[in-house]
């Protein structure tokens, strides 16, 4: 087991069971960065903010300096001198993440003038590829907008992870892997879902910035 799930285990022992499938979500996700493609993150309420955590975390710097490559600073330098240069020291590696709860304007257009259980779904359908991975949280497992997403994301080909409690709801029939903690209070599982991605983070960060 990785050091970085242990610790969390060990934090956390009520999360022991979920440590395999927190192992296959890393293989997942980052095989799909490995091949070059990006991850979309969507939730409601608490869940929202936690897909905007999740960005925040993948893409910059988070446990680990991740200093751009020696030849990309010195492309900047050379192409706009020392306004180059500022931009190789200060610019950050990044896991390509968007967060589907912060399109305001989509979202609010969508939800007045065609359905707002399909928010995210259309952003799914617009942004997403064949190999691009989606992450869906919902404590239920049974959130319309965030199902909705992963149907289309199934269809198009895209990696599915989900958050959810302890029964999973119809999401655990949606996903590729579901981590499934073992809670049905909505603040137990917030936290420990908190727990679960900022270790998912860290590994991704080790495996491509360590």
């Amino acid at each position: 087991m990785h050091p970085l799930v242990q610790k969390l285990i060990t934090t956390y022992p009520d999360l022991t069971n979920t440590a395999p499938q927190i192992g296959e979500a890393f293989e997942l996700w980052k095989n799909s960065f490995d091949q070059g493609h990006k991850t979309l993150v969507c939730g409601n309420g608490g869940s929202a903010a936690d897909s905007e955590h999740i960005v925040g975390e993948l893409m910059k710097g988070f446990m680990l300096k991740r200093t751009l490559p020696t030849e990309e600073r010195a492309l900047l330098e050379r192409e706009y001198g020392e306004i180059g240069a500022y931009l190789g020291r200060h610019l950050q590696g990044a896991l390509p993440t968007i967060s589907l709860v912060s399109q305001t304007s989509l979202i609010s257009a969508f939800t007045n003038d065609v359905a707002a259980d399909l928010v995210f779904a259309q952003q799914v359908y617009g942004y997403g590829q064949p190999g691009d991975v989606l992450v869906g949280l919902s404590t239920s497992g049974n959130s319309a907008n965030v199902l909705n997403a992963l149907r289309v994301a199934k269809i198009k080909g895209l990696v599915t992870i989900g958050f959810t409690g302890a029964d999973g709801g119809k999401m655990k029939e949606l996903c590729n892997v579901t981590i499934r903690v073992p809670y049905h209070s909505t603040p137990d599982i917030q936290e420990r879902h908190l727990a679960v991605y900022h270790t998912l983070c860290a590994l991704l960060e080790q495996a491509f910035f360590a």
